[in-house]
């Protein structure tokens, strides 16, 4: 039951919240069978099963996309990341959650001026020369104002509402308990993760309210394009900047959702959507650190073809093993190359071992094939790794965490340059890019540095080894050496044995009671004795409740 995971009350509060919604939306089973229902009752709290009028004409993606605008921040950005796991749901879903918007009604600046005053140390007004009271944007975590210094430079204000952690907080804990509940209710639902799925999403959404790691990403991705001054990352005022309030440059430029605007400033189209695939190609593919959330309110267009990109909050991370299996991906797709598709999803797989890897082949094969002959410039990178993804989800296999955001990241990249240029060629921008990934990959300093980091390894092993088999050997004297071996199937097995056993046992007590009522009936009725009829009677009762008992006991083991 969830009432004995919570182990505090102080989420109970939000426990109500979030089952009266789920059951407004037709999720009362949902709640039942986490929980949260026995969990209120016990604390006197009741629910009214009241659904919205129109649930008959939603489907489940519908009502599932409703309930978390409802239920709030934490379920907004829980389905804003769902809508990347295009490996475990299908287009309706990914469709729905695409629709979540990070959009919510601004507060008033009243209601923030408390927490400003407790952020800077003093009066905003006497840090700032003016700052604009209407936000600029508003969004579930934060919202942005305009302001000005002394000298005239102009500056953003993005402040965390008032508060948002606490529920954050508790919406968290409860999120991890659902999905320990379903991972272990729910056998046929683990291959979806849902534990790890929720721990990679606490991990962001923890790091996103941090607004001075959001500052520390921009500046690191800033150092990347130190040399890259058509690429402009607006600079940190750390003097003011901290977990509730960062403090950054304003960059004054054209949304790249006016494209309109863009053509009256007379900028050339074709040049940005190029120099943005670089961009986001040298994030991901060289320096494994890149921006996850391209979209074009965070993208702006500056004077002289530069771009600005802003809000730095949900970042991407990447080893260099992964950078280097992407590449091999999206090389093999461009180059038709399925063995070596094959090769990168099997290691995708994490050693699943209900793969079928021939039907995988196959599947992977005809994939590869119907791209053959087509000119590069019609290929869509984007497209083609969604259908990589959908041919995991069809053999039951989820995609790899981190690979989530990049895979969202580059559907947007590529949709954004081709607003900008119908003509955009992602696959001959993204060719060099792989095929220095590739060769880094196999340089000679890359294999010095990988062979020595082997020997050390290695040499670490055999200095060890002698200390390791003394260590056994003195145990195994001892008699301190114990050797486990679980079988989990045997577990199941070794239940219905004993469920057997304990209905034989109760079978043979229940005879043994109809056979002894029945003898001191019969010597009752022979000898005249007023008491042995009635445990006769008593006899046959417990034998008829055991029979009852076994019945039963059969019954429900036919149901599972």
């Amino acid at each position: 039951m969830l009432w004995e995971t919570l182990g505090a009350i102080r989420d109970l509060g939000r426990v109500h919240q979030i089952a009266s919604i789920l059951i407004r939306y037709g999720f009362g089973d949902l709640v039942h069978r986490v929980g949260m229902s026995g969990a209120l009752e016990k604390a006197g709290q009741v629910l009214h099963w009241q659904t919205i009028e129109e649930l008959s004409t939603l489907d489940a993606p519908t009502r599932v996309r409703r309930a978390m605008e409802d239920l709030g921040p934490t379920f907004v950005k829980l389905g804003q990341v769902l809508a990347t796991r295009v490996d475990l749901f299908p287009p309706e879903w990914i469709l729905e959650f695409g629709k979540l918007q990070n959009a919510a009604p601004a507060l008033d600046y009243a209601q923030i001026h408390p927490q400003l005053c407790e952020d800077l140390g003093e009066e905003p007004e006497n840090v700032f020369a003016r700052i604009d009271q209407v936000p600029l944007a508003a969004a579930s975590l934060a919202q942005a104002h305009r302001a000005w210094l002394a000298d005239g430079t102009a500056v953003i204000l993005k402040v965390r509402r008032p508060g948002i952690r606490k529920i954050i907080e508790a919406d968290l804990r409860l999120l991890s308990r659902m999905a320990e509940i379903v991972e272990a209710q729910a056998p046929d639902l683990q291959r979806y993760r849902p534990r790890e799925v929720v721990h990679q999403f606490t991990l962001s959404l923890r790091r996103e309210l941090d607004f001075a790691a959001e500052c520390r990403n921009a500046e690191r991705i800033a150092q990347n394009f130190v040399d890259r001054p058509e690429i402009v990352i607006p600079g940190v005022y750390w003097q003011w900047t901290g977990e509730r309030l960062n403090v950054q440059a304003f960059v004054d430029g054209i949304s790249a959702c006016d494209l309109d605007v863009a053509d009256a400033a007379g900028l050339d189209r074709k040049l940005l959507a190029r120099r943005g695939a670089e961009t986001i190609l040298k994030m991901v593919l060289e320096d494994g650190f890149f921006h996850a959330d391209p979209h074009p309110g965070n993208i702006f267009f500056l004077p002289g073809n530069r771009i600005g990109l802003i809000d730095f909050g949900m970042i991407g991370r990447l080893s260099e093993q992964r950078r280097f299996q992407i590449a091999q991906l999206l090389h093999g797709l461009a180059a038709h190359d399925a063995d070596a598709v094959i090769e990168v999803l099997l290691d995708w797989t994490d050693g699943a071992a209900d793969i079928n890897e021939q039907r995988l082949q196959a599947d992977t094969d005809a994939f590869v094939d119907q791209y053959r002959g087509v000119p590069l410039k019609q290929l869509s990178l984007g497209a083609m790794l969604q259908d990589v993804t959908l041919i995991l989800r069809d053999h039951n296999l989820a995609l790899p965490p981190d690979l989530a955001l990049m895979i969202k990241t580059f559907v947007t990249l590529e949709g954004l340059g081709r607003q900008l240029d119908p003509d955009f060629d992602m696959a001959a921008e993204a060719r060099p890019f792989l095929e220095t990934t590739l060769l880094r990959r196999h340089s000679p300093g890359v294999m010095i540095r990988r062979g020595w980091r082997a020997l050390g390894s290695a040499t670490d092993l055999l200095m060890r080894l002698p200390k390791d088999l003394g260590q056994l050997l003195r145990n195994a004297r001892r008699g301190k050496l114990h050797m486990e071996i679980d079988v989990p199937t045997l577990k199941p097995f070794g239940d219905q044995v004993n469920h057997a056993a304990n209905r034989l046992t109760l079978g043979v007590v229940t005879a043994a009671l109809i056979i002894g009522s029945s003898i001191v009936m019969h010597a009752g009725s022979s000898g005249g004795g007023r008491g042995w009829p009635t445990l006769g009677v008593l006899g046959f009762i417990g034998a008829a409740l055991g029979g009852v008992g076994i019945l039963i006991s059969i019954w429900r083991s036919g149901r599972k």
